[in-house]
Order: C-alpha cells, then structure tokens, then sequence
C-alpha cells in the first residue's frame, strides 16, 4: 500500500499554496479508480488500467476546474459581456500557468494546439524555407514524419553516440536546421540526455524541439535550464483529456511563418484581397485562428497546477518504486523479454515495453483484458522503425509478422496490486506456452 496521501476532492493548490517543509504532500486522485470491468464468466474485477502511456486517465482536480469554468464558458478575446472577460481571463492565466509548469523563458511563446503531432506540424509549417532537420529513427512518427527536408539517424547504441550522431550530422549540413528528439521514449520509457543534445545543436547554429509528451507526466520539465528552444506536449497524457495539447518556444520562427490557420483571431486586419490582409505578429493569436479550446486549456492548466503543487519528489519515488517491481516482476518469468535500447540500468520514465515468446502482442494484450482485466497497449506505438530495431528483424519474429510489443505503463493511481496482477497474469500465460511445447 502507498504511503502517499490521496485526496479526492480538494482542488489543486496554486503555486503559492504549495505544503511547507516537513507536510505531507497530497498526491490528486484519477477519475476511475473505482472502475470495474468483466472478465471471463462474467465476473467484474477492478480495472487495472496499465496504459498511461496512450492517454492518463483525468486527475479529479482537473475535473474540478473544468466543471467550474462549464457555467461561465463564453468566446475569447472578442466579448465585453462578464462571462466572455471572465472565460477570456481564465484562458490567458491558463497560459501564463503552462509556461510555468514548463519552465519557459518570459518571452516564450505558448501556442495551445490539439496535442503533440498537432504542436509538432505547427512548428514544421513555420520553418525557415530549406531548414533541414535531424531526426533519429527511435522517434515517434510525430517527430519522423512532418518535415520536408530530413536526416535520419540510426538508433544509437548508447547515450553518447546519440550525442555524436547529431554532432556529425549537424556539421554537414549548412543552412538552418533543427535537431528533434524526444525526451523519454515513449517505448522503453528512456531517458535521453537532452541536455547534452541541446549543447550540440547550439554549438553548431541549429535549434532543437523536444517531445516531452511521455516526460511531463512523470518528471519536471525546466525549458530554459536547459535551453531548449521548442518543447511539445499533450493534455490527455497529462491527466487532462480535454483535447488540448502545447507548442512553447522562441517566438521569432512562429512570428514569421505562415498562419498554421487562416480565420478570425490570426489577423489584425483584412482588406478588399488578399496582399491587404495583415496577420498578427504576436505567434500566439496568429497560430489560433477560430475559436480554441477553451475548456481543453483550462484542464491542461489546472494539470500543471495539480502536479507543481504536489511536489515531483514523492510522485517520482512512488514511481521508481513501481517500475522496479514491475521489471523485476518480468525479469524472473521465462519467455518475457523487455525492450531497451541503452539495457536495464538506463534511467527511465514508467514505460515498459516487452514480448512473450508463443504469442503475437495482441493475443498476450487480449488475454490480459478478457482474463485478468488489464489494460496495457499493443503494436508498434506510432514508431514504427524503433520497434522494428529493438525486435531485432523485419517481422520481430511474431507468426503474425506484424513486429508488435505489448506496453505497460503507469501513473497516479496505479497500484501494488495491478503491477503483481500483471506479472501473476504474465507468468500464467508463460507457464502455458512452457507446457505445450
């Protein structure tokens, strides 16, 4: 059993209402705790929700805030009327909030998106013309796919290479260019040393953009510290499902490119055609043309809050304590294999990903639903080439060829008891692929 407090209906604290030293710092409570699923014979079990990963489930703050905001909602930025003020008030703090939570510069811009590929093809729109971008092939197809002119690099072995990789890629290239890399894979859950990769892509003219969408859950994220130029993230894998994600960064790139859209909001004046038309040189309006989510800022905001207020230092303690019982877990059971690409003693976030000999990663993901109720994803995770790599062939070796992996994930709100069910769940279908052979 968590030591770690757990309230379920107080809200989030602000910043300056954060526990003193020496308190007990509140950890917020999940929607769905209580969930109960069927499972074989009808029977209904508590649901072990064991795929943070894709989507968090809501934190009960963030529910709180968005119900509060419901009665009041109105248009931004165009309305006199209370309410238009008061949801316009409420939209720019949720900004200044995110910035925080992020570590920006003050002269950052915060651009709220749809999620993190909606943030990520933002900014590609926006490029420099023959900016070229350096990109590894451990990426998720977010960060692979939106550029039109790139180099891929091959998964490293090991931390450093990574480092000389993008150093040796950057150096042949001339004209503007950008490294992309993510911040914790969201495969094997690793750590990469963003850090010494930023050094690299500054030292050699170029920017970087970071995807922290698997790290802002589990780690806090300091933007300017270490000087990183752009960082994306998603709400509904930050406990706030709500539809909105974020592109914060240096403004002049955004300030220069063109509208991600063309509408109302993104324009300072329109005139008789189109050469008349002057757009915003503030990037924030001129990349959210039309009316935005609202409500979807407000959640991902009041995430930010829940989890500044809490404190990193127990969530990331609980978390440790969790993955290493998981990993431990499938370690001891013959036929489970974890993917990793730097090996077990790499820092990692709460992300593992494995294979279990006999079955294909949809047959283990179904069993563990139908028979135990879990829930863990299965395939290739939107990254396709990494997978590909860390099985090891084209087809990963599955008799379906589909080179998949099943993931297990965790966050607030998962347990002793949903980690042991799924290593008792693991070795039973082990056991069974044992006996038939």
């Amino acid at each position: 059993m968590s030591t770690l407090t757990i309230f379920s209906s107080v809200p989030a604290q602000t910043q300056s209402q954060q526990p003193q030293h020496g308190e007990a710092r509140a950890v917020p409570a999940v929607l769905g705790a209580d969930l109960e699923v069927p499972v074989k014979g009808g029977k209904l079990v508590g649901y072990a929700n064991l795929d943070y990963a894709a989507s968090a489930p809501c934190l009960e703050p963030v529910s709180a805030a968005v119900t509060a905001a419901l009665p009041a909602y109105s248009s931004v930025h165009r309305g006199a009327g209370y309410a238009s003020q008061l949801t316009t008030a409420r939209y720019e703090q949720a900004r200044h909030t995110v910035r925080a939570f992020a570590g920006a510069r003050p002269d950052d811009a915060v651009i709220f998106t749809r999620n993190t590929t909606d943030a990520t093809n933002l900014l590609a729109g926006v490029l420099p013309a023959g900016t070229t971008t350096v990109v590894f092939d451990s990426e998720h197809h977010a960060s692979l796919l939106p550029w039109n002119k790139t180099v891929r690099l091959a998964p490293p072995a090991f931390p450093g290479e990574a480092v000389r990789q993008a150093d040796e890629a950057l150096a042949a290239i001339s004209g503007p260019k950008l490294l992309v890399v993510t911040a914790a894979s969201n495969v094997t859950g690793e750590l990469w040393p963003i850090a010494a990769l930023a050094h690299i892509a500054h030292r050699h003219g170029a920017r970087i953009l970071v995807d922290a969408a698997q790290l802002v859950p589990h780690r806090q994220l300091n933007l300017t510290a270490l000087d990183l130029d752009y960082v994306v993230f998603s709400g509904h894998k930050l406990y706030a499902p709500f539809g909105a994600g974020v592109l914060i960064g240096r403004r002049d790139w955004l300030a220069s490119g063109e509208p991600y859209l063309k509408g109302g909001g993104a324009v300072k004046s329109v005139g008789a055609d189109e050469e008349s038309t002057e757009w915003h040189d503030d990037p924030e309006p001129r990349h959210e043309a039309g009316t935005p989510n609202v409500i979807g800022a407000i959640a991902l905001a009041a995430a930010c809050d829940a989890l500044s207020a809490t404190g990193w230092a127990p969530l990331v303690i609980e978390e440790e304590r969790l993955i290493a019982r998981l990993r431990d877990g499938l370690a001891s059971i013959e036929g489970v294999r974890e993917l990793s690409l730097w090996g077990p003693d790499h820092p990692r976030v709460g992300i593992v990903s494995f294979v279990v000999d006999g079955y294909s990663a949809r047959e283990v993901a179904e069993a563990l639903s139908g028979e135990y109720g879990i829930g863990v994803r299965d395939g290739k995770f939107c990254a396709h080439p990494f997978v590909r790599h860390l099985l090891g062939t084209a087809d990963g070796g599955c008799e379906d060829g589909t080179a998949s992996a099943v993931r297990a994930s965790i966050g607030i709100g998962t347990t002793d008891e949903h980690v042991d069910r799924l290593i008792t769940a693991l070795r039973d279908l082990s056991a069974v692929n044992l006996a038939a052979r």
